[in-house]
């Protein structure tokens, strides 16, 4: 350190306090970065690097950003899940004796920005943070810094339910201990979390017990003192905006895992990654940031309380009803701006004054938004007309306070109305007059001297002046003027006169632009009091907002009130699958019905590709969620239980990211959804099986079936194309075949994608490749291979037994309907095999083993030692 300059001995030594962070180090106008900050950050931001002269032999690397547009680098850093610490100058240059003091403001991280392009205004940006304790259970709590709102809950011992809510909420950062697994942190960052953090202290300061003071366990109490330890440590000012802290258990809400919620396109689709075509695109009607996050968040957590489920449709249903009202409290949303942030900035510290009257003209709008919901005559909407809080001391402070329209900086004047604060008056009316009198003076200089282009003017280095051209200097009488400045063509004079006038005038406008930056911090001060009533304010009105989106889309695209059933029934009449029927827009969708109850628990799906099987299912689904989040639903009628999970298994696709292969994925979730489903879950598997090879996949579809069937008992819709499953019918009491039809019209293909009773009679394969357009010589040559190898021996899935389990076999019997074809030349024939005591038990342990709960290394494992037994 001794060999380094001063300067370099102070950016080293704040740095070693930020190591996982870029150091924004100010330096006058830049920030600089230095060393491998400085290589890094060229390299990054695409920026010149440079060195300098450090004291050393060797010149320093350095880059940097002019301080003015540091907030576009410093937003492109965030987004590639960096972290950036202000260094500013925190004495004047001018006053210092020696280096000039510097600290860090501020550490911008992912889950701490607060404005910018980062910030997207319909979506939340949250921070997390996870907590393990010795018990093996998670605490786990998130925040918005710049909403301030903040929940915290408990999770059993299993890292698929830490991952699961950090996947929910999209956190972009975790802040955990350092002790945490190491296994689970990378977890983490597979769930596109952009960074992980660190805080070890778990002790509550005293400044934030009013915000915890409701949460009854100390583990809630441990896990909420992380967050807020690393937020009052990262950012470095008052968060008086935070509110207080609410608990939330993951049953009161629809559990839909990552990979549900990746399935079925809940809030961006598969393949572009984009909200365009998720059902989220579909319902956002709103008209408000503030109710497109919470829009979001219904989105991702649909409710199964009946009773607030009920009173969200009928505040949608009432709204309906009202359309000119619903039109105009349309108009009146668009003129409310994002409060909730707003208020966020207000208490740390960076609103300016547009910012304030856009408070202004929001709240303006709540009187004019009362009065429309008080004519819906509703009952709930009138509720929620009750709940708006006008904030008249705020609106009346603002409206006598600061000017229509103010400048963007907060300290150059020009912000606070005349008539506000008598002082201040005072100055203007000296500025003003001053320069009254300076245009007075000038016009009787003129006439004095007689020099028409005399003129007084102003700089920052010699202040007011009265300049004279060359070719009028000899006009002037000797003595007249004292001369300041001598110019090419020019002369610049002073008098006694002018100058104590500018000493007036000058002071009167610095004095000026401090009392107005003081007022405005007053004022901003007295608003930041009332912050808890605007972030009230901003729930009513959001929650109005995503009730209105919801009367909006179910009218526009004729949805009905769904109602629920206490016995578990799905009656679904006509149902569409909304995303799908949004896109064809002009082409008509072909609707389908949907009939389970105790005796129908499972729905055999049969048909050919592309004839809309994942469809149907992805419809039933998503008409479940939109009831539950309060949304009618895309159907002539629907009667629905209430579902408390939802699992699918749809697509196939490999999780290059963990090096796992399509069928391993598949088993995974499987996995996922029989282990954790209830009699109350809604479960869509399409095509499980289909990645290995075909008696293996068949073998566990139908074991999969069995066991929900036997075991579980949940609503499911399984699509397949073993047809040879479509036997089960007979063999499990609750499961019924339905298929998606298609018709064969002068050797083409035509699908009808309606649902019918009862298995397929045909899968289509070729007729569909035809129709992706491989060469015709191949369908040829395709039709002679099946018509050759339908003149084949089959066989047929294994009897269902009636505990669930099958029957040991040699070989599958031949089955009604269409072929599965053998890959052997000659079938076995199935017959009664004897087994001895020590095969018997070696079956018996086969028969006890959990297959879905081996890893691949298990399974052979177990494989060699009952060979082992076999063979001895």
């Amino acid at each position: 350190m001794a060999a380094y300059t001063p300067m370099i001995q102070q950016y080293l030594k704040i740095k070693a306090e930020y190591q996982d962070a870029f150091l924004f180090f100010r330096l006058g106008d830049f920030y600089e970065m230095f060393f491998e900050d400085a290589l890094r950050a060229a390299q990054e931001l695409e920026i010149t690097l440079t060195s300098r002269e450090g004291g050393t032999e060797e010149r320093i690397p350095m880059c940097g950003v002019p301080y003015h547009s540091a907030p576009t680098y410093i937003e492109r850093l965030i987004e590639k899940g960096y972290k950036v610490a202000i260094c500013e100058q925190t004495e004047d240059p001018t006053q210092a004796k020696g280096i000039v003091r510097r600290e860090v403001i501020q550490l911008i991280t992912p889950g701490t920005v607060m404005e910018g392009r980062s910030l997207h205004e319909k979506e939340n940006n949250y921070l997390a943070t996870v907590t393990h304790f010795s018990d093996g259970t998670y605490g786990f709590a998130y925040a918005d810094l710049s909403t301030g709102e903040s929940r915290v809950t408990l999770l059993p011992a299993k890292e698929e339910e830490v991952l699961n809510e950090i996947s929910v909420l999209g956190a972009k950062e975790v802040v955990i201990s350092a002790d945490l697994d190491e296994g689970l942190q990378k977890k983490m960052r597979d769930r596109n979390v952009l960074a992980i953090s660190y805080e070890e202290q778990t002790g509550l300061d005293e400044a934030y017990s009013t915000l915890t003071e409701d949460l009854n366990q100390d583990k809630f109490k441990v896990t909420v003192a992380r967050l807020f330890n690393y937020l009052h440590r990262t950012q470095k000012r008052s968060l008086t905006h935070l509110q207080p802290v609410t608990t939330y258990q993951v049953h009161q809400y629809m559990k839909i895992d990552y990979y549900s919620k990746h399935n079925l396109e809940l809030t961006e689709t598969i393949r572009s990654k984009g909200k365009k075509g998720s059902l989220l695109w579909l319902l956002d009607e709103t008209k408000t940031a503030m109710g497109g996050r919470l829009l979001k968040q219904w989105v991702d957590r649909p409710r199964i309380d009946r009773e607030e489920i009920e009173r969200r449709l009928s505040v949608t249903g009432q709204f309906m009803n009202a359309y000119f009202e619903r039109k105009e409290l349309q108009e009146g949303l668009k003129e409310v701006y994002d409060l909730e942030r707003l208020a966020g900035r207000i208490a740390f510290g960076n609103v300016n004054a547009r910012d304030l009257r856009q408070l202004l003209r929001s709240l303006q709008q709540i009187p004019y938004l009362h009065e429309i919901l008080s004519r819906t005559q509703g009952e709930e909407t009138i509720d929620l007309a009750r709940k708006l809080d006008y904030c008249e001391e705020i609106v009346d402070l603002l409206e006598q306070s600061i000017v229509d329209n103010p400048p963007i900086s907060i300290k150059e004047g020009n912000i606070i109305r005349d008539g506000f604060n008598e002082q201040l008056d005072q100055y203007r009316d000296a500025s003003r007059n001053g320069k009254s009198w300076i245009a007075q003076l000038e016009r009787e200089e003129r006439d004095r001297t007689g020099i028409r282009s005399l003129k007084i003017g102003y700089n920052r280095v010699f202040g007011y002046y009265i300049e004279i051209t060359r070719a009028n200097l000899h006009l002037l009488k000797e003595g007249q003027y004292e001369r300041k400045q001598t110019l090419a063509n020019a002369e610049r004079f002073i008098t006694p006169e002018l100058k104590e006038k500018e000493a007036l005038i000058l002071e009167a406008e610095e004095k000026c632009g401090e009392l107005e930056y003081e007022l405005f911090s007053e004022i901003r001060d007295r608003i930041k009091e009332q912050i808890p009533r605007l972030q009230a304010l901003a729930k009513v009105v959001s929650e109005m907002d995503v009730l209105q989106s919801f009367a909006e889309v179910s009218e526009e695209r004729k949805y009905v009130k769904p109602e629920f059933s206490d016995n578990r029934e799905i009656l679904i009449e006509e149902g569409r699958h909304p995303v799908v029927e949004k896109v064809l827009d002009s082409q008509e969708y072909v609707p389908n019905s949907c009939k389970m109850n105790g005796d129908r628990e499972i729905l055999l799906i049969t048909g050919p590709n592309m004839s809309g099987k994942s469809t149907y299912m992805r419809q039933v689904a998503l008409t479940a969620i939109l009831a539950q989040i309060g949304c009618y639903v895309p159907a002539t009628k629907a009667v629905l239980p209430v579902f408390d999970q939802v699992f699918t298994r749809i697509g196939a696709a490999d999780d290059l990211v963990s090096g796992q292969s399509t069928f391993m994925v598949e088993m995974l979730e499987a996995k996922n959804a029989i282990a954790n489903a209830t009699q109350d879950s809604l479960i869509l598997f399409d095509e499980i099986g289909r990645g290995t090879s075909t008696y293996d996949g068949m073998a566990l579809a139908q074991a999969i079936i069995e066991h929900v069937h036997n075991w579980i008992g949940s609503k499911t819709l399984f699509s397949t194309h073993y047809h040879e499953l479509t036997v089960l019918e007979d063999e499990l009491d609750r499961l019924h075949n339905v298929h998606v039809s298609a018709i064969e019209h002068q050797g083409k293909v035509v699908f009808l994608h309606k649902i019918k009773e009862g298995p397929a009679d045909k899968s289509y394969g070729i007729h569909v490749a035809e129709l992706a357009g491989l060469p015709k010589e191949l369908i040829i040559r395709a039709n002679e291979i099946l018509t050759s190898l339908e003149q084949a021996k089959i066989e047929e899935p294994v009897p269902a037994m009636p505990d669930g389990t099958s029957e040991v076999n040699e070989a599958v019997a031949p089955s009604s309907g269409t072929a599965q074809l053998s890959f052997f030349a000659e079938p076995v024939k199935a017959k009664k095999q004897e087994f001895s005591g020590k095969e018997k038990n070696v079956i018996e342990k086969i028969r006890e083993l959990d297959i879905l709960d081996l890893t691949p290394l298990q399974a052979i494992n177990v494989l060699y030692e009952l060979q082992k037994k076999i063979k001895n």
